[in-house]
């Protein structure tokens, strides 16, 4: 049986749902069996709690002594009865609470439980509340709180973005924390910080753009720690509390799809890190992309496994990423389980950059993605319209493997910067070293643009500079017309009369689905957005030039996202598949198509996969894969061989992962059924979400 050691605290035999992702160590796993294959086809609702608003939400729960804490009401956090979903108190961030941990919260108690809080961000400030009256805690940090824009080394007034939505993590009495800097030119440092989760004070600070005599420094330009941002931990990590190793993978640096101001292979972006949790010290690295300019950031947790490798019982730490691949590491030393090639890739075109000239390829597991789209892969289910389309689309473009560089010339991007396994995407049994992965395949095409290009002509109206933004940020998905390709893209031409203004911003900044957030763009260019969607008939139809010589030296591209003008992929299905590995053979054990695709399945189309799956399984001792997908269905699966033993209808679709956990001696599986929001196109229906518990009767 696994303990869940919660801090000084104890919890009984994995009965609770104590932090994100389950545990400290991220597993997304429950030894609790009272629900197993024999029994699990009797599930039932046990009741269902409404988040009260049209907002989307993700949030994986907190279930302690015998609470559960929510996200809902307009962001707030809710402690409800884990047993029956009755209210027992609301907190409230703030009526301004436009950026919130939205993926999940931390708990965290002393060693005689005589304090409990919940440990969380919102606008860019770290909060912390009574875990059991639900009341801010105004001795922590300056009245309340803590101002993660300060301490980076650079000026706050100039930082967009820097708090995450997903929570970080506790180890002993810290909290550890990533950032979601933004995406563009000079954007905010990644640096990883842990605050004491008393007082809030700044306890170390592990730098991800070296400073001079740091470790790494060499790798980027002289000073590139003052300009240069990213290469932070947007997603998930993990802690090995017995051995006090914190797992933290690392994303790409700014700006994303262009790295001329960059040049080298800019540790410690792109990476693995293992860090000493009570110092911040580098204990080992691992890059997976060297001078990444393709946005193949890693935001799944690294997953703690034991394996049998070599005869022997190894402690491993597996990650999963973008491209497909799963990386597996002995945790203790760094060192691969199976040989890492570097491996010559395509160089770049564009003016000053300078590609690194090889990326590492792990020889094993196998890739659980397809990792190429070409005319000979494009869907059966495409219009003839957009067969001739994507297929001239593909010919046409540069198209040379994973690493083929952007350029001003379309290139091919698969699995895609938003393909692959992302946030909550993983799954393991610790103990027989099995790995559970749910992936998309979303091909993207790139195409950069000189950044005066993008921001259009001085001498435009408001209405111009938006069109030029919308060209370069918003076209490849929501096309042309501004009808995007509903339900996954949905169309803008009538957004005036359906979403108010502000509705509109947070999306901009925060991005909602599978679109990312423009937390870069100004105040100014927002407006100038919101102005052509709101009256594009006052812009003309073609794109200014750039101003400057400084324009042409730095480049944007859209994020490419290919898409059908049905809204689905233009590659033929699976679009998601959950793929299950022996980690101690380095093998697939087998391999399935998760969800479906409603409109395909009522014509009898199915084994599709969903369509832009952010949702994460957790598995249990019971047998059983418990996981919900954006066709509003949720299933519980065979661990052994992915067969749908169960799965159930809920009102709205799903992402993010469920919480498992026991009260009373009942064992409940409980769903975020929140991800679709707002107002539909057709009937103007306000739609809510609602949290949703399963049980046996």
């Amino acid at each position: 049986m696994r303990f869940f050691i919660l801090l000084g605290g104890l919890c009984a035999l994995g009965q609770s749902w104590p932090d994100y992702g389950g545990g400290a160590d991220a597993s997304q796993y429950s030894p609790l069996t009272q629900i197993n294959r024999s029994n699990v086809s009797k599930l039932q609702r046990a009741w269902t709690y409404s988040t009260g608003d049209s907002n989307r939400y993700f949030f994986n729960p907190v279930m302690v002594d015998s609470t559960l804490y929510v996200l809902a009401k307009n962001n707030s956090i809710v402690a409800l009865d884990a047993s029956t979903g009755k209210e027992k108190w609301t907190f409230a961030p703030g009526a301004d609470t436009k950026i919130i941990t939205n993926r999940g919260i931390n708990y965290w108690e002393s060693k005689d439980r005589k304090e409990r809080r919940l440990l969380f961000a919102s606008n860019h400030r770290l909060r912390a509340v009574d875990a059991v009256s639900g009341k801010a805690i105004l001795t922590f940090g300056r009245d309340g709180s803590v101002d993660l824009k300060e301490g980076l080394d650079r000026d706050p007034s100039t930082i967009a973005l820097v708090q995450s939505t997903t929570p970080g993590r506790v180890f002993e009495d810290l909290l550890i924390v990533g950032s979601a800097t933004n995406q563009g030119y000079g954007s905010a440092p990644g640096d990883l910080r842990a605050f004491d989760v008393r007082t809030g004070r700044l306890v170390w600070t592990f730098h991800t753009v070296p400073r001079p005599g740091e470790f790494g420094y060499e790798t980027w330009p002289k000073d590139a720690w003052k300009t240069v941002g990213g290469a932070n931990v947007w997603g998930e990590m993990s802690l090995d509390v017995k051995r006090g190793i914190l797992y933290a993978p690392t994303a790409s640096a700014k700006y994303n799809f262009y790295g001329a101001d960059r040049a080298g292979a800019n540790l410690f972006s792109d990476s693995l890190l293992a860090l000493d949790a009570r110092t911040g010290k580098r204990i080992w690295h691992f890059q997976m992309v060297h001078h990444d300019i393709w946005d193949y950031d890693d935001a799944t947790a690294p997953k703690l496994i034991t394996v049998q490798h070599g005869g022997k019982s190894v402690d491993a730490v597996a990650q999963v990423s973008k491209q497909g691949f799963i990386w597996v590491f002995n945790r203790v030393t760094g060192e691969p389980l199976w040989p890492i090639e570097e491996r010559p890739v395509p160089k770049s075109d564009m003016p000053n950059e300078k590609t690194w000239p090889t990326q590492p390829f792990p020889t094993k597991p196998p890739p659980f993605a397809r990792q190429k789209f070409t005319v000979e892969d494009l869907s059966p289910h495409l219009s003839p319209s957009d067969r001739a389309k994507f297929r001239d689309d593909i010919l046409s473009a540069r198209n040379e493997g994973l690493f083929t560089p952007p350029g001003t010339r379309n290139t091919i991007q698969m699995p895609g910067n938003n393909g692959g396994a992302n946030w909550s995407g993983a799954a393991v049994e610790p103990s027989r070293g099995f790995l559970y992965v749910v992936s998309k395949d979303l091909p993207a095409m790139l195409k950069l643009e000189p950044e005066g290009k993008a921001r259009g002509g001085f001498n435009d109206s408001p209405e111009q500079r938006g069109q030029s933004l919308y060209q370069v940020h918003c076209l490849n998905c929501h096309k042309a017309d501004r009808r995007g390709a509903p339900p996954a893209m949905p169309a803008l031409d009538d957004i005036a009369v359906r979403l108010p203004r502000e509705r509109i911003v947070n999306a901009i900044r925060q991005g909602v689905g599978p679109m990312p957030g423009y937390p870069k763009l100004t105040n100014a260019e927002l407006d100038e957005l919101i102005g052509y969607l709101y009256n594009p008939a006052r812009a003309r139809a073609t794109v200014p030039a750039g101003n400057s010589e400084a324009d042409a030296e730095r480049y944007l591209s859209g994020f490419g996202f290919m898409i059908a003008s049905d809204g689905l992929s233009p590659i033929k299905p699976p679009w998601s598949t959950l793929t299950a590995y022996d980690l101690n053979e380095g093998t697939i054990r087998w391999q399935i198509p998760l969800g479906e695709v409603p409109h395909l399945a009522a014509k009898g189309i199915k084994n599709t996969g969903s369509h832009y799956p952010k949702v994460g399984p957790v598995v249990t001792a019971g047998g059983i894969i418990f996981t919900g997908t954006r066709d509003r269905h949720v299933r519980a699966l065979d661990v052994d061989t992915g067969k749908a033993l169960w799965e159930a209808e809920v009102d709205t679709a799903l992402e993010g992962m469920p919480a498992v956990y026991s009260v009373g001696g009942k064992q409940y599986v409980v769903f975020c059924a929140a991800a679709q929001a707002g107002l539909t196109r057709d009937t103007q229906k306000q739609i809510s979400g609602a949290y949703v518990a399963f049980a046996l009767p």
